[in-house]
């Protein structure tokens, strides 16, 4: 016979073996985490990685250019010989080649118009010595005037702005996440705040989002994996004063940046438009990023563009998105042109690209991939 204080502590079905399984099923669910989206012992993270301007290449064993640039572009040069200068009639059957390539990779019409006559204007007068010094000039034109289309407004350095804000203590830095329902918008918020902790920055993520079931708990999973502050106030809360009390509780805990999410909401729902203004309206973030998906290609034009008409017509400032992130990058092939389609028309810059499922599957946008994504 055992006593009933004994009995107490072998009895796991009352409080205290609820609370064991509780904590055991939490710590299952953050290993969960941590193995999806955690980068491996040693795995470069994608913003580190840096990649070339390779459209131009050499030529295989019997003599013929591998890529559809060099053969193209280089056959078409290949009357250039010694020291000239180009001339237009020389130019101009190069740039059509390039913008028949560019609207096959789905950018819109005026953009390839666009490009090609910045990279023409850019050629005529120029000396070149030999066709392949022309097609890397070429090359290095067509660079150059897709990086102007890639940075239309501002820097897309996200990094140097909450670095600078931080050695001038005007902190915290602010950045809104917007967007419609289910493109990833919790999950790009946790990889820019891994991002900017990896690179020295005291983040501390808001969870505005005070409607959908969940959302709360998915951002509280992310922030444990990330070892950072979560700020929230539970449901059905005004997400403009969520985000007005978090933005005083980072000044006084010295955070350098808060990460607010929001929720998904479409361009055509004035409440909601309404909300979202009221929160950029009343809080003033440095950054408004809108996240959405690669995969929708020109259909994310019209998508931006309304939503961004909205969102401006119920700030009292007009204030806009000042700039993008897209999510699956990696999976879009041919649909890179309809992505520079998209800064082009629409003024937003590309802040960042995601290119996978964990933290470390983010970088920036590069001149290099997108020109060799588009003629190699």
């Amino acid at each position: 016979k055992i006593s009933a204080k004994a009995a107490a502590e072998l009895d796991r079905s009352g409080a205290q073996g609820g609370s064991d399984a509780a904590a055991a099923a939490d710590a299952r669910r953050l290993d969960e985490m941590r193995g999806t989206y955690m980068p491996a012992a040693g795995e470069a993270a994608a913003w580190d990685q840096t990649e070339e301007l390779l459209v131009v290449d050499e030529p295989d064993d019997d003599g013929v250019p591998r890529g559809w640039f060099s053969r193209n572009v280089g056959g078409l040069m290949a009357n250039v010989a010694g020291t000239q200068t180009l001339r237009r009639d020389q130019v101009d059957p190069v740039m059509e080649e390039l913008k028949k390539k560019l609207l096959e990779k789905n950018v819109a019409l005026e953009v390839a118009e666009a490009i090609t006559a910045s990279v023409a204007d850019g050629l005529v007068g120029k000396s070149v010595e030999r066709f392949r010094g022309a097609a890397s000039m070429i090359r290095d034109a067509l660079a150059e005037a897709v990086g102007r289309v890639l940075t239309p407004k501002r820097s897309t350095d996200v990094l140097r702005e909450v670095l600078a804000c931080k050695a001038k203590n005007q902190g915290p830095y602010s950045i809104v996440f917007v967007g419609i329902n289910g493109v990833g918008k919790s999950t790009s918020l946790s990889k820019v705040a891994y991002y900017l902790k990896e690179h020295g920055v005291d983040v501390m993520i808001t969870a505005c989002d005070t409607f959908r079931s969940g959302a709360v708990e998915q951002l509280r999973s992310h922030a444990r994996c990330l070892d950072v502050e979560l700020f929230e106030k539970g449901y059905l809360k005004d997400p403009a004063d969520v985000a007005r009390a978090s933005l005083a509780h980072a000044r006084t805990q010295k955070r350098d940046c808060v990460l607010i999410d929001t929720a998904g909401r479409m361009q055509n729902n004035d409440k909601l438009m309404r909300e979202l203004a009221k929160l950029v309206t009343v809080n003033s973030p440095d950054l408004v990023l809108f996240v959405g998906e690669a995969l929708v290609g020109n259909d994310g034009i019209d998508q931006l563009n309304m939503f961004n008409k909205s969102l401006s017509q119920f700030c009292p400032d007009g204030r806009q998105i000042d700039g993008l992130v897209l999510t699956k990058f990696d999976t879009i092939d041919d649909k890179v042109g309809a992505t520079l389609s998209m800064t082009y028309k629409t003024g937003q810059p590309i802040m960042f690209i995601g290119v996978g499922q964990k933290y470390t599957h983010l970088k920036k946008l590069s001149v290099n991939a997108v020109v060799n994504s588009l003629f190699m």
